[in-house]
């Protein structure tokens, strides 16, 4: 039966196609933006659209059946047993019988294929950014680099104490205290034989036959080089403008030297600002933080996907009484120390989060006259997309191994995550794809798919690049699959319990054995206090201390922040230590966070419902 969205549309503003009925608004955008953007017949796209609704709808259907069945059986085993002692060992022994829980196979290794290395070798932070909006998704693609100076001066990582203070012009005092904190920081990611970054007065190159060297020359005349002389790689130089690139851990830093600049002029070595690489990947979202309802925002989200990979969006807005127009950043150009060009992308290597199983869209109507499933919908229009990803003039392509990323959310269990395989196998065959062109991210955010994610994994064995824990997420369905079984603890409460330790370890442990380690991201969640930038890099640092290569960061200036994390902890070498470790307690992950609340009050109870309700929804 027609959804009322799609029944509130007239006759004329929809278009039949064979079996289908597509909006007219996103009927055009098919015809006249996206398939002369891929070259691609219009018949051979509706018709493969078609096909694969019609075949994959009633497969989709009846997981999301079995996910109403396993916890409508979850429930009356709970509603059974109130007022009776916990028993652990039974608990999971109906969930073996039910077959919530899995039978686990032999262990294996993944075996993705044609990763870049902003995902497989580079530990860093990431963004996840809505793409309906066009300026935040273009800020979020821009955050690869991101100015130290600036991250600093502007939040409270440097205190306001001793006439410090951010607001009004600029205060040189806070700038001396950015600029030693700064300074500090090269001290440990790019260390000088002997000496600090502070004893320097100036810096420069030595252009040996060999190749050029950094060099460091100090006030009394000597000179000195980086204790490691192979984390200099590269140099621009423009009359007196100087940068000098270097890589640590994998990431880069970039020193910029100008004696004109007002920051410059009265910084030791005349250093103007240290750039580091910041935001390496950036989710951009069709799902959480987007309201994409009806074919015309599903358009607009499209459109900027679009719009992205093609490094053709543009955002314009008013600041500071001046109009200014945002567009993906050109490439960073270097000279090598060999002599060669050395080119960086300007950009975070993109992600693309489609929606889950569940939500329909009236974008397109199927044969009897149903909103069709939205996840299939965005795996078809997301992949065709970036399908015109390639090399333009400055600008490198989005990935540099032809791969397409999407992130799948909101997967229950191993034969979702098998569905998902599937769906992009006969995408790929629509558009005569290589098999496993389409990478997918396998987020650990239901119970079912934590209990199971090693054979979750091994369903997209061969695809996946992405794992990760989130706390808000996962704690909700935590929460709805153990409602019947009791009064559930405060939010406060439930993070001092075991079962989400052992959530955030199991999801590390995991993905290490199964070979996660160089082929793909293993993630953990964001950051929720943007404006708390100092509380952050006293705390956030224990993400890539846990084996994480990515965790999410609430903005650009957030991103260079936690950059610096990633240079004091060499994430591979820091898996390489967690995998000898034991793994982490499955019997932890199934005690539901239960309490007894007979000591709160009705107010903060209240309080608890409304600061919660929508945050786990």
């Amino acid at each position: 039966m027609e959804s009322a969205a799609a029944s509130s549309m007239s006759i004329d503003e929809r278009q039949p196609v064979g079996g289908l009925s597509i909006s007219r608004v996103f009927f055009d955008f098919v015809e006249k933006e996206l398939l002369p953007a891929i070259g691609f017949k219009s018949e051979v796209f509706w018709s493969g659209l078609e096909s694969i609704v019609t075949e994959l709808t009633p497969i989709n259907r009846s997981l999301l059946a079995v996910r109403d069945d396993l916890q409508q059986k979850i429930d009356e085993w709970h509603v059974a047993r109130q007022g009776k002692p916990w028993q652990q060992a039974h608990y999971i022994a109906f969930l073996k019988d039910l077959g919530y829980l899995a039978d686990t196979g032999e262990s294996f290794q993944v075996e993705t294929a044609n990763v870049d290395a902003e995902i497989a070798e580079i530990a860093g932070p990431q963004l996840v950014v809505p793409v309906s909006n066009a300026r935040f998704a273009i800020n979020a693609a821009n955050a690869r680099w991101g100015s130290l100076y600036d991250a600093l001066y502007g939040t409270d990582v440097i205190s306001e104490d001793n006439e410090q203070q951010r607001e009004g012009p600029y205060n040189p005092a806070r700038g001396a205290a950015v600029i030693r904190y700064a300074t500090a920081f090269l001290d440990r990611a790019i260390p000088l034989d002997g000496v600090s970054h502070a004893d320097v007065n100036s810096y420069g190159l030595d252009r040996p036959e060999a190749g050029t060297a950094f060099v460091a020359s100090l006030a009394n005349g000597e000179t000195t080089q980086l204790k490691d002389p192979r984390q200099f790689v590269g140099f621009s130089i423009h009359n007196e403008r100087c940068a000098y690139l270097f890589r640590n851990n994998g990431l880069h830093i970039e020193i910029q030297v100008d004696p004109d600049h007002p920051v410059g002029r009265d910084a030791t070595a005349d250093v103007s600002d240290v750039i580091l690489e910041s935001a390496i990947t950036t989710i951009q979202d069709c799902e959480d933080s987007v309201a994409a309802v009806d074919a015309e925002d599903k358009v607009g989200v499209y459109r900027n996907w679009l719009g992205l990979i093609r490094c053709e969006l543009e955002a314009t807005l008013e600041k500071a009484g001046k109009t200014i127009t945002r567009r993906p950043n050109p490439d960073r150009v270097y000279t090598a120390t060999d002599g060669s060009e050395l080119a960086l992308s300007s950009r975070s290597l993109l992600l693309v989060r489609n929606v889950g199983h569940l939500m329909t869209t009236n974008a397109v109507l199927d044969q009897a006259g149903d909103e069709i499933f939205e996840g299939m919908l965005d795996a078809v229009i997301t992949t065709a997309c970036a399908m015109t990803d390639r090399r333009r003039e400055g600008y490198q392509p989005n990935s540099s191994t032809g791969s397409i990323y999407i992130v799948k959310p909101k997967m229950h269990g191993p034969e979702e995550v098998a569905f998902t395989d599937k769906l992009f196998a006969r995408v790929e065959e629509l558009f005569e794809l290589e098999p496993s062109t389409i990478k997918v991210g396998v987020m650990d955010e239901e119970r079912r798919t934590t209990v199971n994610l090693a054979e979750c994994i091994r369903a997209v064995s061969k695809r996946i690049v992405f794992i990760n824990t989130g706390f808000l997420d996962r704690t909700g369905d935590e929460i709805h699959t153990s409602m019947q079984a009791g009064p559930v603890l405060p939010k406060e409460a439930i993070k001092k319990e075991p079962w989400i330790n052992a959530y955030e370890d199991w999801n590390v442990d995991v993905g290490i054995r199964c070979g996660l380690p160089g082929k793909a991201q293993i993630g953990k969640g964001m950051w929720p206090k943007p404006d708390e930038m100092l509380q952050m890099m006293e705390t956030k640092q224990a993400h890539p201390e846990a084996g994480a290569n990515c965790a999410w960061v609430p903005s650009p200036t957030a991103a260079t922040l936690h950059a610096m994390h990633y240079h004091a902890v060499n994430v591979r070498q820091r898996q390489k230590t967690l995998a000898k470790r034991k793994l982490a307690s499955l019997d932890d992950i199934l005690t539901p966070p239960l309490g007894d609340l007979s000591r709160l009050s009705a107010n903060e109870i209240q309080a608890e419902l409304d600061n919660n309700a929508q945050a786990t929804s």
